[in-house]
C-alpha cells in the first residue's frame, strides 16, 4: 500500500480544519487537494517537513473546484505541476474570474485573509478526469468517481483500498461525529446520497477526508452522513416554507447543530474547529437553494 502522508495546512491557523495528501511517485509528488493559496506556506512546510521538496509535485488531484481545496492549485501550475480536474470545472480553473467574483460577493474584504489569491491555469497543465476514468502515474493508478451531490465538478479518488472523499465524504474530525458541508449552490440530496452508494460499492478500506484525516469503519460513516444530510435539511425546510431570512435561521441552525455535537461530548474549542471546516451559514444558504429548486422542480 502506498505510503500516504497527511498534510496539515493549519487553515485560519487551527489545525484538521483542512488537509491536504502526500503520494510519492516514480514520476515525482502527488498532491491531493492544494488547499487554498492562503494556506501555501503552511503546506510547503508540511511538505519540507516529510522530507520532500514542494517543486517536486508534479500531480496534483483536485476532488473540486472550492477554494478550499483548489484554490492554489495555480501555484503548482505554475512550476509545471498536471493539475486534474472534474470537466465541469475545468473552465473555472482556465480562468477563474467567475468563481472568483461570485466569492468576493460573499465575502468581501475577508477574501484574502481567508483564500489568498487564485490565477488562471494554462490550458497545457490542466487534465480532465471523470466517471470511472484511471489517472495512471508513476507506479499508481487512480480510479476517478464521479461523486455530485456537494459539487457537480466532485471527483472522489481511490487508490488501492482507500478512497480520497473531498466534501462528499462529510466532516468528520478525529472520532468526533461526521457532518456534511452544504454551500450553495449545487446541494443535492438525492444525488449526494447516490454518491455515497458509489463509495460503498467500492468497500473502501478507509475514507481519506480533506476535513480531517483518515477515517475507518467505511459503510458506518457513510450511513451517519446520510442520516444527519437529512436531519440538516428537514431541519430548515419549514423556515423555507414559512420565507424565514437567512440571516434569522443562521443563528438558530447554529445553536441546533453546536447542540448536536456538544451532546457528542465536545468542547467548544472542538466545535470551533467544525466550523472553521464547515461555515453554519454556508449550509443554511446551500440548504435553502435546494429546497427552492426541489420546490421549482429543477432537481
Amino acid at each position: 500500500m502506498s505510503d500516504i502522508k497527511i498534510l496539515d495546512l493549519q487553515f485560519l491557523n487551527t489545525p484538521h480544519a483542512i488537509g491536504s495528501f502526500l503520494i510519492e511517485s516514480q514520476d515525482g509528488l502527488i498532491l491531493i487537494e492544494s488547499g487554498p493559496e492562503s494556506t501555501y506556506e503552511h503546506l510547503k512546510s508540511a511538505i519540507e517537513s516529510a522530507g520532500f521538496d514542494i517543486n517536486d509535485v508534479k500531480h496534483v488531484l483536485l476532488t473540486h473546484i472550492h477554494f478550499d481545496h483548489a484554490g492554489a492549485a495555480w501555484k503548482f501550475a505554475k512550476a509545471g505541476a498536471k493539475i486534474y480536474v472534474h470537466p465541469k470545472g475545468y473552465l473555472h480553473m482556465l480562468d477563474p474570474e467567475k468563481l472568483w467574483n461570485s466569492a468576493k460577493m460573499i465575502y468581501g474584504d475577508d477574501m484574502d485573509r481567508l483564500w489568498g489569491k487564485m490565477e488562471p491555469i494554462a490550458e497545457e497543465n490542466l487534465v480532465q478526469v471523470d466517471d470511472n476514468d484511471i489517472v495512471k502515474i508513476g507506479e499508481h493508478e487512480f480510479k476517478t468517481i464521479y461523486t455530485p451531490g456537494h459539487a457537480v465538478h466532485h471527483n472522489a479518488y481511490k487508490l488501492g483500498s482507500v478512497i480520497f472523499t473531498g466534501d462528499v465524504g462529510g466532516v468528520k474530525i478525529g472520532n468526533h461525529p461526521v457532518v456534511p458541508p452544504c454551500p450553495p449552490p449545487d446541494i443535492n440530496i438525492e444525488l449526494w446520497k447516490q454518491s455515497l452508494d458509489k463509495l460503498d460499492a467500492e468497500n473502501a478500506d478507509a475514507f481519506y477526508l480533506t476535513h480531517f484525516g483518515r477515517q475507518e469503519n467505511t459503510k458506518q460513516h457513510t450511513q451517519e452522513l446520510r442520516a444527519i444530510l437529512d436531519d440538516w435539511a428537514n431541519w430548515i425546510k419549514p423556515y423555507f416554507e414559512n420565507g424565514t431570512s437567512p440571516d434569522e435561521i443562521t443563528p438558530k441552525f447554529m445553536d441546533y447543530t453546536q447542540n448536536q455535537l456538544r451532546k457528542k461530548g465536545l468542547s467548544s474549542e472542538e466545535i470551533q474547529v467544525y466550523e472553521y471546516a464547515n461555515p453554519s451559514w454556508m449550509s443554511v444558504s446551500g440548504l435553502l437553494r435546494y429546497w427552492k429548486l426541489k420546490q421549482q422542480g429543477r432537481i
